[in-house]
């Protein structure tokens, strides 16, 4: 159904050996210290024995201490390295760690080999504060899951849980409890603590015929509330797929960078075997002892684990800093496809307008009345849940009959059709009219109109009013301050109404009275348009938008009360119904791309470097182990920083 605007009627094989994944650092922390401090107190035993004792060629107190904290510290990595090899998967961080410190031992370096498992234990242990504190950021919002509701039913009220209430059933929500389900509100009015969905700290104000969300928390107030979806279908439920689901979906960088170690690390491998063998061949005075320490700090500087690792940790801070702010993003690739984004396009109603429609004017012809014409349009609009229909039956007063409309039918984009006690009712746009070859002489109306006729004779047209958005104007600022070159409306509303809303707004261009399928072909045009680099954006909320929002590089669903069908086709929801988050989306984008990039080129710079001071003798297996911690640390703490914003 339409009216003149109303359109809206690292999950791969190469996994750098992190077959632990991590999970260990959310185990206990004394857990992972007591092996830490004795590997730190065995070390440091083990710098007192280097000397040889009893003109032995080594000292044996020296491995009795340093071999075990060599075994401790790097238990991890040792049984990582042996089990991906099994698995066929040789090349990654343990490998060469494993190769590195063997490699060690065998010439005499206990320590360096004991301070490379050491000091990388001491950056996983890091690393893991990192994760965890990216992981909370997203893991909260898992804490709006509500578990309980009170069912009143048969005179009584008992506490059940969300799963098994149903559509129609009535709960009562106490003062400080959360709201388990979506529902209207039938009777009471409170304060609604809506943060932990979208990020708004206000609190808002509900009152009886007020929709409410799942997830939020009631301040204030008792409320008697009509569950509308249950809990499957609830906005709280859709957050949580769509976060528990969000790192399902790798950006180009992520997958670059893994492209990147699967040949970078066997590369590595044969550099350093042949930094070993090739010098004491064809060098004159070059020995054995020396190129292969050189080749055993190539292979520890050049380790990428903090680079694969810090990636995409970067992405997972800015997909939880978005989640704080109300923007769910549905994996990192979108991320980086909001950094391009140069076109927004938006639909008009629910999205830039409020899509709260209100009767303003009553205008009948041909001899009806106002109360005439009202009664044919709120008897044929009966069996509508469009807000356009709403608005009319909430103006209409009197009864409405229960079998009064029969043959009922929604034409896409124009309107309805229906036999409203015998007699033949057409109600919607100036299409439809002409469609029916309907006298009328009332084609460009400002505002959302509803045309009438009954009986293939025009009866008038209703005037109904939809307020733009506080925001909207903000929301189109902003972008152009992002350096977004062009924002778009498409509506199916009529050219005036169109006009007067892309005016207000600063809009750079608008196309009007178009059907569903017209939007998907208005993107195909913009799409054409735009260069490799720039993407186009699609900000929309009606589930007949849903075709178009999937068709976009970026599809945005205004998530409180848009259509299931749009929130499920986007790749980005604002849970606000904000269209100024449009802007912060894209900003919390270029701020994780760009920490992504900062990691890599610093990354990249440091080891080139350091690969360079190695081969040519000048770094040392200590400066080799600081030079991989270190860099590994700072691209995991530069990381983290995407989650604050």
């Amino acid at each position: 159904m339409s009216y003149q605007n109303c359109s809206n009627c690292c999950g791969n094989d190469h996994n750098h050996g992190q077959d632990r994944s991590h999970d260990h650092h959310e185990s206990n922390l004394g857990r992972e210290l007591i092996p830490l401090s004795i590997t730190v107190v065995l070390f440091a035993m083990g710098l007192m024995f280097q000397k040889p004792l009893h003109n032995t060629p080594w000292s044996i107190a020296e491995y009795a201490v340093f071999i075990p904290a060599y075994l401790i510290s790097g238990s991890t990595v040792l049984t990582s390295a042996g089990r991906n090899i099994l698995r066929g998967r040789i090349f990654d961080e343990n490998f060469l760690m494993t190769i590195a410190t063997v490699g060690a031992i065998s010439i005499h370096e206990l320590p360096e080999a004991v301070g490379v498992m050491l000091f990388f234990q001491i950056g996983e242990l890091f690393q893991g504060f990192a994760v965890g504190r990216s992981r909370r950021s997203i893991k909260s919002l898992l804490e709006v899951r509500p578990s309980k509701a009170n069912l009143k039913a048969e005179g009584e009220i008992r506490e059940v849980a969300p799963e098994t209430v149903a559509v129609g059933d009535i709960i009562i929500i106490k003062p400080g409890e959360k709201v388990p389900l979506d529902g209207e509100i039938l009777s009471g009015n409170s304060q609604i603590d809506t943060s932990a969905l979208t990020g708004e700290s206000v609190p808002q104000t509900v009152r009886e015929g007020d929709n409410i969300l799942a997830g939020t928390i009631n301040q204030t107030g008792s409320l008697t509330v009509r569950v509308t979806k249950m809990f499957a279908e609830s906005s709280v439920a859709k957050i949580l797929d769509l976060v528990e689901n969000a790192s399902s979906k790798k950006a180009p960088t992520e997958k670059f960078i893994t492209r990147f170690a699967r040949y970078y690390t066997p590369v590595v491998v044969f550099l350093s075997l042949a930094v070993a063998i090739l010098p004491p061949l064809l060098i004159s005075g070059a020995t054995k002892e020396q190129w292969v320490y050189r080749a055993l700090v190539l292979l520890v500087i050049s380790c990428p684990c903090g680079l694969v690792i810090s990636i995409p940790l970067g992405y997972f801070g800015g997909v939880g800093g978005a989640a704080k702010r109300g923007i769910l993003v549905k994996g990192s690739t979108f991320l980086d496809a909001l950094t391009d984004v140069k076109t927004v396009i938006f639909d008009k109603t629910g999205t830039l307008t409020k899509g709260v429609f209100e009767v303003t004017q009553i205008v009948p012809y041909n001899g009806y009345s106002e109360k005439e014409l009202l009664t044919l349009a709120a008897r044929a609009e009966s069996q509508s849940n469009h807000p356009v229909a709403k608005s009319i039956l909430e103006a209409y007063d009197g009864a409405l009959g229960e079998f009064e409309v029969t043959d009922y039918q929604e034409i896409p984009g124009q309107g309805i059709r229906a036999l409203v006690k015998g007699r033949s009712v057409l109600a919607g746009n100036d299409r439809l009219l002409h469609r029916s070859n309907i006298d009328h002489d009332t084609c460009n109306v400002e505002g959302t109109v509803v045309h009438v006729a009954a009986d293939n004779k025009y009866a008038g047209y209703i005037l109904i009013a939809d307020r733009i958005k506080e925001d909207a104007a903000e929301a189109i600022s902003l972008l152009k301050q992002a350096g977004v070159t062009e924002t778009v409306m498409l509506t199916g509303d009529n050219r005036v109404v169109a006009q007067r809303v892309a005016n207000k707004l600063g809009l750079d261009s608008y196309q009007a009275e178009l059907l569903p399928e017209d939007k998907v072909e208005a993107m195909e045009q913009y799409l054409c348009k735009s260069d490799k680099k720039s993407k186009v954006a699609f900000v929309g909320d009606g589930i007949n938008d849903a075709p178009v929002i999937a068709r976009a590089d970026v599809g945005i669903a205004m998530g409180a009360m848009g259509s299931d069908a749009a929130i499920f086709t986007a790749d980005v929801v604002l849970m606000t119904d904000s269209a100024s988050l449009v802007a912060e989306a894209i900003a919390i984008a270029r701020k994780t791309h760009s920490i992504v990039w900062q990691n890599i080129i610093v990354a990249m710079a440091v080891k080139a470097l350091f690969i360079l001071l190695g081969a040519i003798g000048i770094a040392t297996l200590w400066e080799a182990v600081f030079a991989d911690v270190g860099v590994a640390l700072l691209a995991i703490f530069n990381a983290t920083r995407a989650t604050d914003y």
